[in-house]
């Protein structure tokens, strides 16, 4: 499958974040998270050549060398496209121009097909944050799993990425 031509715009204004909101929820069901957590690091918004969003993806800043994806989410009507693997090949080369050694993202347990994703965009697990998701207001269910621990994964970034 041909990598897809889209583009990355950052958005700046919080106001012009709250447009973007409901394509967050898509990868992270506890809106007041969401809510917390929108307002910091960068958002992007991928979109095709005719300006359609595809998807978005929140970075943060962990320190001057590592940077978390926070939520990344693919409009489901365009997963399995590539557009996910796109928009983190396209980051990985902008956070490693810009002097980051690795980027970070945590999925949950029972996220199969995220921790099946992530692995195929070259990123390793790193270690299991035990009992992440007890403190969410509902149980997490996927896949017919309860979603307890959040499973991290790394990838080294290098300038040809």
């Amino acid at each position: 499958m041909n990598k897809p031509l889209l583009k990355l715009s950052l958005i700046e204004s919080n106001e012009e974040r709250k447009a973007y909101r409901s394509l967050l929820l898509l990868a992270d069901d506890w809106a007041e998270a969401v809510d917390q957590y929108m307002y910091e690091g960068e958002l992007y918004i991928a979109q095709d050549q005719q300006d359609q969003v595809l998807g978005v993806c929140l970075m943060h800043a962990l320190s001057p060398e590592e940077a978390e994806i926070k939520n990344l989410a693919v409009r489901p009507e365009f997963r399995g496209q590539g557009v996910g693997k796109a928009i983190i090949e396209e980051l990985c080369s902008r956070f490693a121009s810009k002097g980051f050694s690795r980027i970070i993202v945590g999925t949950a347990n029972s996220s199969i097909d995220n921790l099946a994703f992530y692995q195929k965009a070259g990123f390793r697990m790193t270690e299991i944050r035990k009992d992440f998701f007890c403190s969410y207001p509902e149980p997490v269910i996927e896949n017919g799993i309860r979603a307890w621990d959040m499973v991290m994964f790394e990838r080294p970034l290098s300038a040809s990425c």
